[in-house]
């Protein structure tokens, strides 16, 4: 089941469903070019987690993307290359039940802090605590270009 094997986390990063999703929008968040800690990040990710983006396919339909982490970093590693890209939490909603958590967290993402948002989103976050710390299990999320809110 594991697509990777996690780094140790940080203590920090996983000790609550807050600071897991802080975490990884930080981790996401740089200046063109600049390096991501590619290894913190996956720390965050239970093995086989599943990050799901519903995008425009080729023949313009709307479409569910499942990817490992792994997929992921590798779609996005050109646009981290040639973008600074800042994405933020701007409000969430949190329901627990046991060790699970599910969390909509709502985003903006902008080319620099204090800037106008280019994006307004959302992530459905599903979080498992395993008595030690918490894992994101799978994220899926969809967005729109702030201009046609």
């Amino acid at each position: 089941m594991a697509s990777h094997d996690p780094s140790p986390a940080r203590a920090d990063d996983v000790r609550s469903p807050e600071s897991i999703i802080r975490a990884s929008y930080a981790l996401i968040s740089g200046r063109a070019g600049e390096a991501r800690d590619w290894p913190r990040l996956r720390a965050l990710y239970a093995p086989g987690a599943r990050l799901i983006p519903i995008e425009r396919g080729a023949d313009g339909t709307e479409q569910a993307v499942v990817m490992t982490i792994d997929g992921w970093i590798a779609s996005r590693t050109p646009l981290f290359a040639r973008e600074d890209i800042v994405e933020y939490e701007i409000g969430r909603e949190e329901h627990r039940f046991g060790r699970l958590a599910h969390v909509w967290s709502r985003y903006e993402l902008a080319r620099s802090a204090g800037a106008d948002p280019i994006r307004r989103g959302v992530n459905s976050i599903q979080l498992w605590d395993d008595g030690a710390r918490w894992w994101i299990l799978s994220v899926a999320w969809d967005a729109i270009a702030a201009a046609n809110l």
